[in-house]
């Protein structure tokens, strides 16, 4: 059997044969691209190798027992002799050659697929000379689909390694002058119109390993522009070569029809093309982020706080549309019910956006106004009728529920446009009204606990006693019980064997798909989960409204079933009973301590503060009680729009304008509203790399404001994260950035929490997490209030957390302090610092992509492209 044939005897549907990487350079062949000569060794030699040692059901065996069994399965390579005819056909195919210096290159029949890349999980051998080196090289690729590292990357990507095979490409080496990598489409903003180069002098191996300093070029040909970055000691490129370059790519492109991340070597104005693989986990193309803070109305204050914690991301077009007058309606009626309705005027306050950001604004003589007279508003404060928690239990929370009753339960088919946007309308209204009102709350909460705080470490708190914090926990509250509501489901769910089996293994979407299907296997969980999702969906883990709710999407409310499934599940029950232990136990010590004088300063506010931080954080829960039936209406809205040809998804009502969305359904047949859509939806990406200013404008007395706000300058360095203390302890360990609730599923037991925020809807992570940081939040927010609950740190408000720590990246969080430091890495790649010698980090510092080296990501967002790795004596590519 003919096991060495040619590469042009190849093309891209012969990956089962000869692998995605010799398949695509057979491809490139017969399309007449420059291709260096070679042959391959099919994966029927491989297989064949295994047939003849008896080797398949050990491998099988070996296999099973994950990667540490890697060096053992390797083995079995190393021992067996090639066949002769093998021998043979290389050896001929080798002297067809000419008998050059060649590259020996591994090609799985899982590589360079459309779906994942696998690069750099299977080794490749430079240089190699004589034909007995090249047969040794050849075993040693076979041997190199069983490495650690391409076992677990298999595993990661659920890619069954059963059946797998590889081939081998042996090219001839060519002398290059410049070599590099080239990607169709550029990785980092996912935009197509523009090509990235990275190239150095000498071969390509420097550059993909990231072993030299590289030029880095990116082209946009439709434009005719070239901008050159991360220069080298001197120009690599010439602008016609790279423009030509970028030609070639684009031609490869073509072919393939899809981008491609290609590898390209210059001999003289020669260009060979060495590989060409399509670009997986390619980015939604994203405008640059801004740069300009200036306002519109520099004599104004601009601030990010109070709702604005809850929207940490740029607004979607609609939500900001109707956020703005609904916001500023609530607001100014609120402060003129509190300090009199000649302090607000008009134009005193507003909700504007800042490069998509929220903001609330005060003019100068508007915030004057309203700080001379906030003594009108201490009444909120107190206990009788116009305090905080009077307004909230008599008046807000009964006014909101009623108004999103009106609304619940209508057959939302049989309402015209207009009525539908009323509802939306009506619902936001009601929304923006009740978090305004929350507002008159939070000090509640907020001042008993600073007061109650200090008296107690004055008057009573002994060396060795717990902190004050200790006697507010244990208390229910609505994100409590509705952790519990989850624990009780899993333990249902546990004693049906064969459901917590389908729960455990299956994924979120094949388990959806049982839920919404005519005959669903487990109606019993639908059941369970609808009355769960009836108390608490609600929850928003973003107040824009852009942002799913879990009634809408209850994936991320099965990862933790599945946590709670576990071995070892955290029970809520007996952690709040031990937080209530401790606090009865800390209660009686501290009476049995004071004496009539005392009591009367210290026993008032403990009671105070005792029922003020539950009201608190049951008024936070509820404040998008509103968002499952508004978002019903506008997917009802959506899909109107869809109907009527003005978009394509019905998820881009979202980022239309109100005017926009009822001039489209006012239509018959109404212009296409896509290429606006799309254009909003790449400025938005820009807009969320950025993290925004805390107060605009950022100069003058202004920036003395920053220290009474939830966050943090965004300017800090070093590897040392200053934020606010929020819960006690110090951690070391793994941190995960998550975003939104869709990465939820991505968190493991023990590693830090980092986020923009936390919401009530983010509890449920709380239980699995070893500490918590976020970029906004204060030491009496949500955040703080439930980590100490859980008993783990948090430091909270550092601005820029998800920004400069890496997901895989292990930290030190420090709660007592409200530090993180970044643990470093020394010139191996192993950490150093505290607790982290000898660790080597998940992610690298900075991130090769087919050598376009540059620094780590930002965190916020997926990373688009693939990080490569380079073992000491051969070439992982």
């Amino acid at each position: 059997m003919v096991e060495v044939r040619g590469l042009a005897e190849f093309g891209r549907d012969d990956v089962a044969l000869v692998g995605g990487k010799a398949a695509n350079l057979g491809e490139l062949v017969r399309a007449g691209f420059d291709v260096p000569p070679g042959f391959v060794v099919t994966t029927g030699a491989y297989r064949d190798f295994l047939a003849t040692h008896d080797l398949g059901t050990r491998l099988e065996e070996l296999a099973a027992g994950g990667p540490e069994r890697s060096g053992e399965i390797r083995g079995l390579f190393e021992t067996g002799e090639l066949p002769a005819a093998l021998r043979t056909q290389v050896s001929d195919a080798y002297a067809a050659l000419d008998s050059p210096a060649v590259a020996v290159r591994s090609s799985a029949t899982a590589e360079d697929l459309a779906e994942a890349s696998f690069a750099g999980q299977q080794d490749t051998y430079l240089d190699v000379e004589a034909v007995d080196a090249v047969l040794a090289a050849v075993r040693s690729c076979w041997a190199s689909l069983w490495t650690d590292r391409a076992m677990t990357y298999r595993a990661e990507h659920e890619v069954a390694s059963a059946g797998l095979g590889l081939a081998v490409v042996v090219q001839q080496m060519v002398p290059a002058e410049v070599a590099g990598v080239m990607f169709t489409a550029n990785p980092l903003n996912g935009r197509t119109e523009e090509t990235v180069l990275s190239a150095a002098r000498g071969l390509g191996e420097a550059v993909v390993s990231g072993a030299v300093p590289t030029e880095e070029v990116v082209v946009d040909l439709a434009a005719h522009r070239l901008v050159r970055s991360e220069t080298a000691a001197e120009p690599v490129l010439s602008d016609e070569t790279a423009y030509g370059l970028a030609e070639l790519g684009h031609r490869i492109e073509a072919h393939f029809g899809g981008p491609q991340d290609v590898e390209w070597a210059l001999v003289g104005t020669r260009v060979r093309v060495l590989q060409a693989r399509p670009v997986t986990a390619l980015a939604p193309p994203e405008d640059p982020p801004p740069e300009d803070w200036s306002v519109p109305d520099p004599t104004s204050l601009y601030v990010r706080a109070s709702i604005v914690e809850q929207l940490p991301d740029p607004l979607s077009p609609l939500f900001a549309d109707l956020a703005a007058d609904a916001v500023t309606d609530s607001l100014t009626a609120m402060m003129s019910e509190l300090v009199g309705e000649d302090a607000v005027r008009a134009g005193d306050v507003s909700f504007p956006t800042v490069n998509g950001y929220a903001y609330y604004r005060y003019s100068r003589t508007g915030m004057l106004r309203i700080t001379l007279r906030t003594y009108k508003a201490l009444p909120v404060l107190g206990g009788g009728r116009r305090s905080g928690r009077e307004r909230w239990q008599s008046y807000s929370h009964p006014r909101y529920r009623q108004a999103v009753a009106a609304w619940s339960g209508r057959p939302l088919a049989d309402l015209t446009a207009t009525e539908l946007m009323a509802g939306v309308v009506a619902l936001l209204y009601a929304g923006a009204e009740y978090y305004t009102s929350v507002q008159t709350l939070i000090p509640v909460a907020a001042s008993s606990e600073v007061l109650f705080t200090r008296a107690y470490d004055a008057l009573v708190r002994r060396s060795g006693d717990p902190a004050a914090a200790t006697f507010l926990l244990g208390f229910d509250s609505l994100p409590i019980r509705a952790e519990k509501s989850l624990y009780d489901l899993a333990g249902w769910i546990r004693e049906e064997p064969d459901l917590a089996a389908a729960v455990l293994g299956a994924t979120n979407a094949e388990l959806l798909a049982d839920r919404t299907s005519a005959a669903p296997r487990w109606p019993g969980l639908w059941s369970r989960l609808r009355g769960h999702l009836d108390a608490y969906g609600h929850l928003v883990y973003n107040l824009d409204f852009v942002n799913p709710v879990p009634a809408d999407d209850p994936g991320p409310l099965l990862d933790t079933l599945r946590f709670y499934l576990g071995d070892r599940p955290a029970d809520p029950y007996r952690r709040q009973l031990r937080s209530s232990v401790l606090r009865e136990a800390a209660t009686t010590t501290l009476l049995s301590r004071l004496g009539a004088a005392r009591r009367m300063v210290v026993l008032p506010l403990l009671r105070w503060a005792q029922a003020s931080a539950p009201m608190r954080e049951d008024a936070l829960a509820d404040v998008g009680l509103a968002w499952p039936q508004l978002r019903r209406l506008l997917t009802e809205l959506g899909g109107r729009l869809v109907a009527a040809g003005a978009v394509t998804r019905v998820e881009d009502v979202y980022w239309l304008t109100s005017g926009e969305l009822t001039a489209a359904l006012d239509q018959d047949r109404p212009a296409s509203l896509e290429a606006e859509v799309a254009h909003r939806q790449r400025r938005w990406r820009g807009q969320r790399r950025v993290t925004p200013p805390q107060v605009l404008p950022e100069a003058g007395w202004l920036r003395l404001m920053e220290r009474w706000l939830p966050a943090a300058s965004t300017a800090q360095e070093g590897d040392v994260l200053s934020g606010l203390a929020g819960s006690a302890g110090r951690v070391t360990a793994v941190a995960r950035v998550l975003e939104r609730p869709e990465d939820f599923g991505s968190f493991r037991p023990g590693e830090v929490l980092v986020a923009p925020i936390t919401t009530p809807a983010w509890t449920s992570l709380f239980v699995r997490a070893a500490a918590v940081v976020t970029d906004v939040g204060g030491p009496l927010s949500h955040s703080s209030i439930v980590a100490r609950e859980y008993g783990i740190p948090a430091v909270l408000g550092t601005g820029i957390a998800t920004r400069r720590i890496r997901t895989g990246q292990r930290v030190t969080v420090d709660g007592d302090a409200g530090t993180v430091t970044l643990l470093a890495e020394n010139s191996a790649g192993h950490l150093v610092g505290d607790e982290g010698l000898g660790q080597h980090p998940d992610q690298p510092r900075a991130v090769a992509t087919t050598g376009l080296v540059m620094p780590a990501p930002p965190s916020r967002g997926p990373t688009p492209w693939r990080s490569r790795s380079a073992p000491p004596r051969s070439r992982s590519r």
